[in-house]
């Protein structure tokens, strides 16, 4: 079948879901461009940074094991619309933090109990509010793209969805320094919240189940179950799901704690750069607001390359015979390697900034790449009707990680900043962001050793 008879319809989904992950990176990232700025406004430590950035983290964790199965019970259309509305709410929320976090202490105060400063407080439950609503963008984009791709082309579309995490981080700082120099640091919280509304539109219109899709032609819907035909699955509609799978059920496979752990590793590392890469350039660098703009431009654009070559990279291996979940594996060993050139980012930073900010920007594009694959090993493995599920429990772990990465980096800034010697602190924890692909990709490979299949959910 040529592709001209096949239609590219899937394809403007996968536009569609790369808007949304652009959205989604967007509001996540205003706080951590404004940190160093809030920070001297309320006087936060990293400690106070830390518990709100793992607020988020944590949230997020917990939402995302309840996402999977909300969008697996609903569909993929109306899970997406709500997510991105609650979303694009907590991140406008953040605007008027002050005022949630005043509204917190007075309530503790009326039980007599002690609260958190008001800042914090107030931060801590718009980002709770931000992650519960992000919580559902990746098991929804990857139950789309399981939708709506066959085997051999998900982790490519996943890699270019995946990228809008990339422009996401491109355009914030390009645009959210600017807008709170212009108009104030709430302003630049309403502004870049609001755009996940205008997305909700174009998802209402053009989205809808392939078996229901009038724009998808009938040779385009045939390639895309083409890669199902050994194990077809039965169609499940939103009127008519399917049975419920248990957690207990999912979790009994090795296949699960796989991606589990892989996700439990790394998750956290992009979570560090993203939410604490401004303020390392502050306290190493002393680079304030627009200083850091252009490296962290270029830093986030260099991982455009690993999200859409990492998507791309199994398929070298795919057409030399291996399966789609070797292929991957393959391909995930190789980009494990390359976080390694992070451990050179202290020893080498008396240089000047520029030589951390690039090798770290190889080490999150690395990152990127193996998210898109990580996240397709799931599709590789499990029916369909799971996916959402599945990756709500990785993400799940993914968080739990992050809370810990974030914490524990917060800790040791603050201890190693009283000695005077604050990068001791950035080089055990770029030290470890350097590894824990290695490891992981070790423990995911002794848990799976061989591709198998599911086929009896």
């Amino acid at each position: 079948m040529s592709q001209q008879s096949v239609g590219k319809y899937r394809w403007t989904i996968c536009a569609l879901l790369f808007f949304a992950t652009t959205v989604n990176y967007l509001d996540r990232q205003v706080l951590s461009l404004l940190a160093p700025d809030l920070s001297k406004e309320f006087g936060w430590t990293n400690t106070d940074y830390a518990n709100i950035t793992a607020a988020f983290q944590f949230v997020y964790a917990i939402s995302m094991l309840f996402a999977g199965r909300l969008i697996d019970k609903i569909g993929t259309k109306k899970a997406y619309l709500l997510a991105i509305a609650v979303w694009s709410l907590g991140a406008i929320m953040h605007a008027y933090s002050i005022a949630v976090g005043q509204s917190v202490a007075n309530a503790f105060a009326a039980l007599g109990l002690a609260a958190v400063p008001v800042s914090v407080a107030g931060f801590m439950i718009s980002r709770a509010v931000l992650a519960f609503g992000e919580a559902g963008n990746f098991p929804a984009a990857i139950k789309a793209t399981a939708e709506y791709f066959p085997k051999q082309e998900r982790s490519f579309a996943t890699g270019i969805f995946n990228s809008g995490a990339n422009i996401g981080a491109i355009l914030a700082p390009l645009t959210v320094p600017w807008i709170a120099a212009t108009w104030g640091w709430e302003t630049a919280f309403i502004v870049i919240g609001a755009i996940g509304f205008i997305w909700m539109i174009f998802w209402n219109m053009f989205y809808e189940k392939p078996e229901k899709q009038k724009y998808l032609s009938a040779g385009e819907l045939a390639y895309i179950n083409s890669g199902d035909v050994q194990n077809p699955e039965p169609v499940v509609t939103e009127e008519t799901p399917g049975k419920k799978i248990s957690w207990m059920k999912l979790l009994s496979y090795k296949q699960t704690w796989a991606f589990v752990i892989g996700k439990f590793m790394t998750d956290g590392i992009w979570w560090f750069f993203l939410f604490w890469l401004p303020k390392y350039l502050e306290a190493q660098y002393q680079m304030h607001k627009t200083d850091i703009v252009i490296p962290l431009a270029v830093l986030y654009s260099m991982t455009m390359i690993g999200s859409i070559g990492g998507g791309w990279f199994p398929s070298y291996f795919m057409k030399r015979g291996y399966s789609a979940y070797d292929g991957r594996m393959r391909a995930m060993l190789v980009i494990a390697l390359f976080p390694l050139v992070v451990l050179l980012a202290q020893p080498l930073g008396y240089l000047g900034p520029w030589i951390p900010v690039l090798l770290i920007g190889i080490g999150t594009s690395a990152h990127q790449a193996w998210s898109a694959n990580i996240f397709t090993t799931v599709s590789d493995m499990f029916p369909k009707k799971s996916v959402a599920s599945i990756v709500g429990i990785g993400g799940m772990a993914g968080g739990i990680g992050g809370v810990l990465v974030s914490k524990i980096g917060g800790w040791l800034f603050d201890y190693y900043g009283k000695l005077g010697h604050i990068q001791t602190g950035y080089t055990i924890m770029f030290t470890f962001c350097a590894v824990s692909y290695l490891l992981a990709w070790s423990m995911m490979k002794f848990l799976v050793p061989t591709y198998k299949e599911i086929t009896d959910l």
